[in-house]
């Protein structure tokens, strides 16, 4: 009873410091990631302190080298596909509303929906006059944005810099008669997390990766864009394929106007299923986390609705240590005689 009301009081201030608490836990997170490659510096001979800070340029680095390069082609093709809507209206006009009306009878007002958008593409043209008045805001959202980033890195710094003097205090704080069974607890929350972290981070970035350059070998003008939006949602189960295809399929309808195009576009998904299903996860990342995909989805839903997007990121890793920790609490149930298999 008394364990239950301590998780309970400890949800909830979790649930009071949110607001607060999305900086550390990304912080936490890049810093459990990064603290193998300190380490490893360390073991060399290369100072803790100096360690971190070059982990930290080196991530600073890799953002700029992102922002600069992958940022502006994203704009570019963002742009050029509100660009196209004239023309995916005269496409809608020639193709799908006889289409649609032939088959099922039903007829698309289309010159009301291009007046429509039209006089919202008017509104987006003069939203910088309309932020005028609201510029205060504007600027202290700004500022916000740049306390926090500062916030991360710096915390990100004194977490790589001092990861070891943490959980050298954490063990210390740990009761003596729990302390081999709480260590046994951690190390394979520690297996778990490392294997699904790295694991899964590089899943997207080889998904992301094989699926722009799919796209871009059947002819997909913004293969960039959907190819690395599928690639990046591939953390949520079925989301990244759901998504590339839907994604593709719109754009290939649009710019190929025929069906059998579509064809080569939904190849390229399927053996992308395959390849992440088949051989990026079980190599990458493994079967041990053992979660349920409606499980990851309820966690991905509840984190976010507590944590914002940090706990978006922060559902399934936390869900992995929580099923850990009720393996141990089974094990110990059916081991004390009380329940007997």
């Amino acid at each position: 009873m008394g364990w239950l009301l301590l998780v309970a009081a400890v949800g909830f201030l979790l649930y009071l410091l949110a607001p607060i608490l999305a900086p550390f836990l990304f912080a936490a997170i890049l810093a459990y990631i990064c603290n193998p490659l300190v380490d490893r510096m360390a073991r060399r001979g290369v100072p803790r302190t100096a360690g971190a800070a070059l982990v930290l340029l080196l991530l600073l680095a890799l953002f700029a080298a992102v922002m600069l390069v992958v940022l502006p082609l994203l704009v570019r093709q963002v742009r050029a596909m509100m660009e196209q809507v004239p023309l995916y209206l005269d496409w809608l006009r020639t193709t799908v509303e006889p289409w649609l009306l032939r088959y099922f009878d039903i007829q698309v007002d289309l010159d009301l929906v291009k007046q429509w958008l039209a006089g919202h593409m008017s509104e987006i043209q003069s939203v910088a006059v309309k932020l005028l008045p609201s510029l205060k805001t504007g600027g202290l959202a700004l500022v916000g944005f740049v306390v926090d980033a500062v916030l991360v890195l710096v915390v990100l710094f004194y977490f790589m810099r001092d990861w070891i003097v943490m959980l050298r205090h954490v063990s210390e704080i740990i009761p003596r008669r729990w302390h081999a069974q709480v260590s046994q607890l951690f190390v394979e929350i520690d297996a778990v997390l490392g294997e699904f972290l790295r694991g899964q981070l590089l899943v997207m970035l080889l998904m992301g990766v094989f699926y722009t350059i799919g796209l871009r070998l059947v002819g997909l003008d913004y293969a960039l864009s959907v190819g690395m939006i599928a690639g990046l949602v591939t953390f949520v189960p079925y989301l990244g394929v759901i998504t590339g295809v839907a994604l593709a399929t719109l754009t290939g309808l649009l710019q190929f106007h025929d069906l059998t195009a579509l064809l080569w576009i939904w190849l390229v998904f399927v053996i992308g299923n395959v390849l992440e299903g088949y051989v990026f996860v079980p190599l990458l990342v493994g079967e041990r986390i053992g979660l349920h995909p409606v499980i990851v989805i309820f966690a991905l839903l509840a984190f976010g609705q507590l944590f914002g997007f940090f706990g978006v990121l922060l559902a399934v890793p936390a869900s992995a240590s929580l099923l850990v920790w009720l393996r141990h609490v089974r094990l110990r149930y059916l081991e004390s005689g009380v329940y007997k298999a």
